[in-house]
């Protein structure tokens, strides 16, 4: 998997919702509240789950690489994430919208955003719309960056989010994801994972995975294979050392009388 690059023209002034206003510091009143500073990109978590490590690397150390894969996502994303909107009269698409939660530490931004309204102009329902250059993938990488993004949305527009979709572009088709309980848990997860991180200021360890590291962009800036092994050659010297150390007081070697010798 080719690392996505981190959000580009995401200000701390994430678009507000249109239309009818939501009371924000009320819905969030007796939680935790980050600060505009505090906020973490919604792509760290597709990050951190594929390999903390390239989580450190990108979002602390601020290294990027770019791989035919990331070159192309990124031209996706770039043709996507124009923002514009197109609207009927009960139904509005806004491309490229910005997000945030102050209840989550999140900050981003959205593919598509597709918004139904009700009679009286109110919102009724929203979905996030996510756009994947390659196929569905096995694990749940692109189904956390949706669920933040739901997350987001339901902070800005105060309604619950239970559904959103990803396009991928090989198979040009949408999937529908259910935002349930078990991938809001994970995704929280990965959240609390990422301010422990940032707040201890680890540098994860490399550990080379041929499946994961060999598609990684990051490869070169890692270098999985020589950290790993340097790790284990300096153990194995340490450890050499202190034995050959022990030595001397086990067998007392005589000294040698330089004048005699």
């Amino acid at each position: 998997m080719g690392a996505e690059p981190p959000e580009k023209g995401v200000g701390r002034n994430a678009m507000r919702p249109r239309g009818k206003a939501f009371p924000l510091m009320n819905f969030l009143e007796g939680k935790t509240v980050y600060t505009e500073d505090d906020l973490v990109q919604i792509s760290a978590l597709q990050h951190i789950l594929f390999c903390e490590r390239q989580y450190v690397l990108i979002h602390i150390e601020q290294e990027w690489e770019e791989n035919r894969f990331t070159a192309e996502g990124k031209v996706l994303h770039e043709r996507v994430d124009v923002e514009h909107h197109e609207s009927r009269r009960f139904f509005r698409q806004e491309y490229g919208m910005a997000v945030r939660s102050l209840r989550w530490g999140l900050i981003g931004k959205c593919d598509l955003v597709e918004i139904w309204y009700a009679g009286d102009k109110s919102v009724e329902k929203v979905s996030p719309v996510e756009f994947k250059r390659g196929r569905k993938k096995a694990d749940d990488t692109d189904r956390v960056q949706l669920c933040a993004q739901a997350l987001c949305l339901e902070e800005m527009f105060g309604i619950p989010v239970e559904t959103g979709q990803l396009y991928y572009l090989q198979e040009r088709r949408r999937t529908d994801e259910i935002i349930d309980g078990a991938l809001r848990e994970k995704t929280t997860a990965l959240i609390d994972r990422i301010m422990k991180i940032r707040e201890a200021g680890e540098t994860v360890a490399a550990k080379y995975e041929k499946r994961k590291c060999d598609n990684c962009s990051l490869l070169d800036l890692c270098m999985p294979r020589s950290t790993g092994a340097g790790h284990k050659k300096v153990d194995r010297y340490v450890q050499a050392q202190l034995r050959l150390a022990e030595i001397p007081a086990q067998f007392p070697v005589e000294k040698i009388d330089a004048e005699t010798s």
